[in-house]
């Protein structure tokens, strides 16, 4: 082998990056964002212990605040687009985490607009599934202190869409399922990670016509344990039906937990949820925005099947654009429902008013 043919592990792409610092941050470590002149020291306050968080207000002289996104800020009584930054010196660990996550917590009492380089930094916690309270710095370029940190462009964070999903199919195999009888699994790798995502074929779907289509976010509670609080397992079920009846489809089954934001901000949201909050208020009470999930990975995938023209089972207007977005037309669009519980209905009447799901909001207020 040439040294031309071999691998250039010197050279970083953008994608590479980001994963690293995904990694780093998952791993209670600082990352650095670089911003022109400008570097910011950064840790997920959400995964960080006390001994952590004290070591890095010591590493930056104290002059280390914490950002909150606009969600936080507005749940705090403060209203900033861009969200805030409040001043850690002298606040240690437990009063910083009350500012970040406590239900209904206090309004700081100093407190700044936070600029785009810091929100970047809650965009980098996204994608590690952590929650985006920030704790960030600015440092000097040659602060010996964080020269083994890893550092990250932050335009490369936002240079994430179809073009940068590249998958592959892993193998395909036959898997014979109650009430369905035999599907295909296909298993996609590729994305954020490598992770794998998988592909259901139902039946025989007609390439030559839309292809009936569900997109399933994973819901470990629902889909696998039963949870009363949603309806995700009767319409992983319901929507599988639908596309055997249809005479053959295909369900995406991703791997976006809580809307995109990962099982531990999804427990924590329950916590919040049985103290009287909907599924909207209490993401917001942590920081996040409604609905996180993304589905460039989904229509990649369909490419991938051959699949350009859906008819879309489901009840989320905004998986139609999603898909639309990325270069798949959906030709049509069918509900997929759930029974109506006492535990679930005021889930539903909350994605129905204010995520805009199409359900039929009379009926579950009938059968409340």
């Amino acid at each position: 082998m040439t040294q031309d043919q071999c691998f250039d592990f010197q050279s970083v792409l953008p994608e590479t990056e980001v994963e690293r610092a995904v990694a780093e941050l998952r791993f209670g470590r600082p990352v650095i964002l670089r911003g022109g002149s400008r570097q910011v020291a950064t840790l997920a306050l959400d995964c960080v212990t006390p001994a952590l968080y004290d070591r890095f207000a010591h590493a930056t002289d104290n002059r280390h605040s914490l950002f909150l996104t606009r969600e936080r800020a507005d749940r705090l009584g403060i209203s900033a687009q861009n969200g805030i930054t409040v001043p850690l010196a002298d606040i240690d660990f437990e009063e910083a985490s009350r500012h970040a996550y406590a239900l209904s917590g206090d309004k700081p009492a100093v407190w700044a607009p936070a600029d785009p380089l810091q929100a970047d930094a809650s965009q980098l916690a996204r994608l590690a599934l952590l929650l985006p309270a920030m704790v960030t710095a600015d440092i000097e370029p040659e602060d010996s202190r964080f020269a083994a940190c890893l550092s990250v462009d932050p335009a490369n964070l936002r240079s994430r869409g179809a073009g940068h999903q590249h998958f592959q199919q892993v193998v395909r195999t036959r898997v014979p399922l109650k009430q369905i009888g035999d599907a295909d699994f296909a298993v996609f790798r590729g994305g954020m990670a490598q992770k794998d995502q998988i592909a259901i074929i139902v039946g025989t779907p007609d390439l030559n016509a839309p292809v009936p289509v569900r997109i399933h976010s994973s819901c470990l509670t629902g889909d696998l344990f039963g949870s009363l609080k949603c309806d995700c397992g009767d319409q992983l079920r319901n929507g599988l039906a639908q596309l055997k009846a249809a005479g053959g489809g295909v369900l995406i089954y991703l791997d976006q937990e809580g809307r995109g934001t990962g099982i531990g901000a999804k427990m924590r949201a329950y916590g919040f949820q049985h103290q009287g909050l909907d599924t909207i208020d209490a993401d917001a009470e942590l920081g996040l925005e409604g609905d996180h999930r993304r589905y460039e990975a989904a229509a990649a995938m369909l490419g991938l099947l051959k699949i350009s023209r859906v008819v879309l089972h489901t009840n989320n207007p905004s998986k139609v654009d999603g898909l639309r977005a990325n270069g798949i037309d959906v030709t049509g669009q069918v509900r997929v429902t759930g029974a109506v519980t006492a535990d679930n209905v005021n889930y539903l009447r909350t994605k129905t008013l204010r995520a805009g799901h199409t359900l039929e909001l009379e009926s579950l207020i009938a059968a409340e």
